[in-house]
């Protein structure tokens, strides 16, 4: 259904003159569903000889000029050089072509692979993962830092940051997909502990491979800031795996970082039946 001559002409790589003329008496206006045509074989040219320099690769599906250039250390440019007449807009499965070999091998990323999005630049993404532009170029030798394309893989290597000083704690790596929240529940910290023990850290802005300095937990006092009010943990609040703080964010909508960070003076370990902790002033919040 929906097939037409010029449409099966294009899929067969043939004309819809070829197609007529090995199809005598059919109309092309009038074609019926079912109806047996036959489609004249397509002269497959070929396969190019590459130059000098260059070697031959046949094109898979989802390929891209582009993708290729940078598997084979190359540019889009210097392909199509040496693939005269080539429409990188329209490759085809099956199709060869001629690829330059390319100078120096990219070495291999140590760190992650990061997608460029719109309005990157190569020191705006340095500034983000806390990495030396110096470190990001060498990773990168074949990226143009002025010409930076959204979609483009950037190596993030691997830097080692400087010791940080910790007297009487334990240094901690920040992993992938932690946050405030989870920091404070696996140490079993207070937000003033973290941030006392860190105080030149963003804490709502930590990156994989920042240290932390990790200090034993002390309670101190602290009035419920503004926003919220004072709430009495029941005993029905202690759900069975243990996990006080989450079931209270949960059941004030509110997340275990925001909870954690308006009882700054709390760790996980606090929050047990009794304790009276701040939580957000809501006009309709759980009952207890």
């Amino acid at each position: 259904s929906g097939d037409t001559l010029y449409l099966l002409a294009i899929r067969y790589n043939t004309t819809v003159e070829a197609i007529m003329a090995a199809n005598p008496g059919i109309n092309p206006n009038n074609l019926q569903i079912g109806q047996v045509i036959c489609i004249p074989g397509a002269a497959v040219p070929p396969p190019p000889t590459c130059p000098v320099g260059t070697f031959s690769y046949t094109i898979k599906s989802g390929d891209t000029l582009y993708q290729l250039a940078i598997t084979y250390n190359t540019t889009v440019e210097a392909i199509m050089a040496v693939n005269p007449g080539i429409n990188p807009n329209n490759l085809q499965i099956g199709q060869v072509i001629c690829i330059p070999r390319g100078g120096t091998p990219v070495p291999p990323c140590d760190g992650f692979y990061y997608t460029v999005r719109p309005g990157d630049t190569l020191f705006s993404i340095a500034a983000a993962f806390n990495v030396p532009l110096s470190a990001l170029m060498a990773a990168n030798p074949g990226v143009d830092p002025n010409n930076l394309q959204i979609g483009q893989q950037i190596c993030i290597p691997k830097v080692m940051p400087p010791p940080i000083s910790c007297p009487g704690g334990t240094v901690y790596t920040v992993r992938e997909n932690d946050n405030l929240g989870t920091i404070l529940l696996r140490f079993n910290l207070s937000y003033m502990d973290l941030q006392a023990a860190n105080p030149n850290v963003d804490l709502d802005m930590l990156k994989p491979g920042q240290q932390l300095c990790i200090m034993p937990h002390q309670e101190r006092g602290c009035p419920c800031p503004r926003g919220t009010m004072e709430y009495t943990i029941v005993r029905g609040d202690i759900p069975h795996d243990g996990a006080t703080v989450v079931a209270l964010a949960r059941k004030f909508n509110t997340s275990v970082s925001e909870l954690m960070k308006i009882n700054p003076n709390l760790a996980p370990g606090d929050f047990v039946v009794g304790k009276v902790i701040c939580v957000p002033h809501h006009k309709n919040y759980p009952s207890a």
